[in-house]
């Protein structure tokens, strides 16, 4: 006769030692097999990694030689730079954060990175990288460096060729880079071929060559380009519009070429006496060039933004800023009457493109104060406490975005 209880017993028994051994060992199986399948898949690491902060990406890349790798190679930084954040600003070598409830730590306390004994400061800012020079001295013994924030990289620019003569006739420095269409930076400089005189020669330095070269084509400047602040975009070096002259550089093609002025500016009068727009400058792959609309009231602004072909301008935004005088007193200047075109004091120091439309942002300096300023829905709030009055306008304002782009 069999025993049915005891075969019972037993068949549970086994079922018992079956599910505790699945219940201890699946968890450590799978997680292997997951760690396995990730580990072996690029596709499937670089799609994790790159929604990772950059610290953490930075910091990952000791992980392994093939991390390592990895997250040095092009295709991954250019998936991260895409969708790459800008957090901050620096007015000159100071750091101040977009989001107040949200501060970042800043990239940098100090421009340090290299033994400079004139000190440095930044001269410009290009998709995350910054142009930095000697921030004393004379030009002649002005050194300049890229430097890359993110990662802490950085760049010593050799002398631009011909001795101390020729380097005291530099007017001009300018980065070019592009994460896609110009991945080996160029330094853009701009001097007089003839001491005193008219004539100017461009060279251009590549860090793919690692040399200067000088372009074909000389020009003479006769309207007096206000070439201390140049902005790179759509392949080209622009700098802000003043007096008659409004230029623009294509590098590849080594050709000038005269910058469009908004029809509204140029109808009246364009820039004169050496005075430039209110801001100039990119953001996301655009344009933008900000000016009152009119003479008489300075708070309703235009944000125009170019189009990719060059050939003219459009009004992206309009913003009135009717709303700041009662939220910051201080805006309105306490000696002038109210009927002065310069009643009330501020500048504009960025036009920042958000991810999305409705997240474009302006900062605005105001006696004291550093405003954001939402271009959609008109909020705005104070974003930094200045402790003494800047002076300094847009051309000394340099964006910090995030690139682990490594040159």
């Amino acid at each position: 006769m069999v025993n049915t209880r005891a075969k019972i017993r037993k068949i549970e028994n086994t079922r018992k030692t079956c599910f505790s051994q699945v219940s201890i060992e699946d968890p450590d199986h799978q997680s292997t097999r997951s760690g396995a399948l990730i580990g072996s898949n690029d596709d499937l690491l670089i799609k994790i990694l790159h929604r990772l902060p950059v610290t953490s990406i930075l910091r990952f890349k000791s992980v392994s030689k093939h991390w390592l790798w990895l997250l040095s190679h092009k295709r991954f930084t250019l998936l991260h730079d895409n969708i790459s954040k800008s957090p901050g600003l620096f007015v000159r070598n100071m750091y101040i954060p977009f989001d107040v409830e949200n501060r970042d730590p800043p990239p940098f306390h100090s421009l340090d990175f290299c033994f400079d004994p004139c000190g440095i400061r930044i001269l410009q800012s290009c998709n995350g990288l910054l142009l930095c020079c000697s921030d004393r001295g004379n030009q002649r013994t002005r050194r300049y460096y890229v430097f890359n924030p993110t990662t802490k990289q950085f760049a010593l620019i050799p002398s631009v060729p011909g001795g101390r003569n020729v380097r005291r006739t530099i007017r001009f420095m300018g980065l070019a880079y592009h994460q896609t269409n110009c991945v080996h930076y160029k330094v853009v400089c701009i001097r007089n071929a003839e001491v005193n005189g008219e004539l100017f020669q461009i060279q251009i330095y590549s860090s793919d060559t690692g040399k200067w070269k000088i372009c074909s084509e000389s020009f003479s400047d006769n309207y007096y380009t206000y070439f201390s602040y140049g902005v790179f975009w759509n392949g080209a070096m622009h700098w802000a519009p003043a007096s008659r002259s409004h230029l623009y550089f294509k590098i590849e093609d080594e050709k000038l070429q005269m910058l469009p002025l908004p029809v509204q500016v140029e109808s009246s009068g364009g820039y004169y006496n050496g005075a430039i727009p209110m801001y100039f400058g990119e953001s996301r792959g655009h344009l933008h060039l900000v000016d009152k609309v009119s003479r008489e009231n300075r708070l309703h602004l235009n944000v125009y933004e170019m189009f990719n072909d060059h050939s003219g301008w459009f009004v992206k935004f309009q913003v009135q800023l009717d709303e700041l005088p009662s939220a910051f007193p201080e805006i309105m200047h306490s000696y002038l009457p109210p009927t002065s075109p310069y009643y009330y004091q501020f500048d504009v120091f960025d036009v920042v493109r958000g991810e999305k439309e409705e997240d474009t942002f302006m900062v605005v300096r105001i006696p004291g104060k550093l405003i954001r300023y939402n271009v959609h829905d008109k909020s705005f709030k104070q974003i930094f406490n200045l402790i003494s009055y800047f002076s300094e306008g847009y051309t000394n304002v340099h964006r910090y975005t995030e690139t682990i782009t490594y040159f």
